[in-house]
């Protein structure tokens, strides 16, 4: 287990990938954090697209990029992470250098309203399409909660099942406490070979880890 708190090292995986100019996703927009700290390395010239389907998350969020002179390369939908696809341009697809999941609820926020195995899934499934080689994704889990344990649970057998040729599998998994502690998934997709497909996993995958 390193030594750094498991959110400092997601931002450290991040930055061994990330550059200014990159384009990147924060595909649990929540309290801000991630957004502006990915607004701040991709820099002015970079583009951030983000996600959240609770409003009250997206406003603080705005305002939080705005005050620190980050908004304008940042873009913001009202929407599931399981659709992102839908809505950003086509070309992005293969094009993303990062992508951050920070899964649970919002804090401070509503503790009912919870990222789920199934839509959390579709997402990350998606985020493998749209990354660039050598780009990484970046998955919190949080436990603590009703439904934590079975999503992380489920992000962490749908990774393991990822075609090793294709993708590099981090996970940060605490020893078992007497509270629950989050979990650092980190996926990177290796550089294209001739022959390799990237997309690696199918949708039938994701539902065999889904529950469904």
């Amino acid at each position: 287990m390193p030594d750094l708190p498991l959110v400092k090292l997601a931002h450290s995986r991040i930055l061994e990938v990330v550059k200014n100019s990159d384009t990147v996703i924060d595909a649990t927009v929540g309290n801000g954090h991630d957004t502006l700290f990915l607004a701040r390395a991709v820099g002015q010239r970079g583009k951030v697209f983000g996600f959240d389907v609770q409003k009250e998350a997206l406003d603080h969020t705005w305002r939080q990029l705005q005050e620190h002179g980050m908004d304008r390369q940042v873009s913001l939908y009202h929407a599931g992470h399981e659709i992102m696809s839908t809505l950003l341009p086509e070309q992005l697809a293969g094009r993303v250098q990062a992508i951050m999941f920070n899964l649970g609820y919002l804090p401070g926020g509503n503790k009912s309203r919870i990222t789920r195995a199934a839509t959390t899934l579709a997402a990350v499934q998606t985020a493998l399409q749209m990354l660039s080689a050598g780009g990484k994704v970046t998955v919190m889990a949080y436990t603590g909660h009703p439904g934590g344990q079975q999503e992380a649970s489920a992000v962490r057998h749908w990774a393991s099942a990822l075609p090793p040729d294709l993708f590099n599998i981090e996970m940060e998994i605490p020893r078992v406490t007497a509270k629950p502690s989050p979990e650092l998934i980190t996926i990177t997709k290796k550089q294209k070979r001739p022959g390799l497909s990237v997309t690696g996993v199918t949708m039938a995958d994701v539902h065999k880890y889904s529950g469904h």
